[in-house]
């Protein structure tokens, strides 16, 4: 994987423009994000075609949650896709993120392809204390995010998804070799959006994540591939990024 920390969420139903945006990242982002909003509308086939000929490392953020089995059936079929990130849910137990590990690494076998590196969502960066207390976890967002982190590292996945703000007490807990991938990022002065937990690239990176996921400053940009570089020049170039060594 690339030691570029920066993925481009490409949150659109648009398959032209997701192609001509992911064309234009190539060569400036580590690699883009494709999620649910994108897989509905095209499936597999559609991020086939959005990234033909882009040489980006693929984040397909599906975050399955499911039983063992389902879970399971669900990574091997997006392996061909070769993606170097897939997202499961925490909350979905040890058990379903064994599966998942186990059918990560068999078909990528079988393919005789890189296993996918699996990265468990922990506690959403659009959730605060209240959304948590009205779905009965009651207590502090971060010890929500740590329980689950725990269970993901003890079940054997590469790593977790957080906010920014919880990746310095992971990078604690999970050591040096865990994938911290941190959305809710935003350049300075960019507005939050939909995330209530949200911090700059510098300061995500200083705290311990080794990937980051910004979309909308970026992809709603007029340049899209300069407000890439821009965040990567003046706000992650000099900070040291903890992680394996091949990230």
């Amino acid at each position: 994987m690339s030691v570029n920390p920066l993925f481009v969420a490409l949150d659109t139903t648009d398959l032209p423009h997701a192609r001509a945006l992911a064309q234009a990242l190539s060569g400036v982002a580590g690699g883009v994000k494709l999620g649910l909003e994108f897989f509905v509308a095209h499936g597999a086939a559609g991020v086939q075609a959005a990234l033909a000929d882009v040489a980006l490392p693929l984040f397909l953020d599906l975050k399955f949650h499911d039983i063992p089995n389902t879970v399971a059936g669900a990574v091997r079929a997006a392996a061909p896709l070769a993606p170097a990130l897939m997202t499961v849910h925490a909350a979905g137990g040890r058990s379903m993120m064994q599966a998942a590990v186990d059918a990560a690494e068999s078909e990528a076998a079988r393919l005789g392809i890189e296993r996918a590196r699996l990265v468990a969502v922990t506690v959403l960066t659009s959730l605060d204390e209240d959304d948590l207390a009205a779905i009965g976890v009651p207590g502090p967002v971060e010890d929500q995010v740590r329980r689950l982190a725990a269970l993901a590292h003890e079940a054997g996945l590469d790593g977790v998804v957080c906010s920014p703000h919880e990746a310095a007490v992971l990078r604690a807990d999970l050591g040096p070799d865990a994938l911290i991938v941190t959305p809710g990022v935003r350049p300075a002065g960019a507005a939050a959006s939909d995330q209530k937990r949200v911090v700059t690239p510098a300061e995500a990176l200083a705290a311990g994540a080794s990937h980051l996921v910004v979309g909308r400053p970026i992809t709603a940009a007029e340049d899209p591939a300069a407000a890439a570089r821009a965040i990567l020049e003046t706000e992650t170039e000099t900070i040291p990024r903890p992680g394996r060594a091949d990230d």
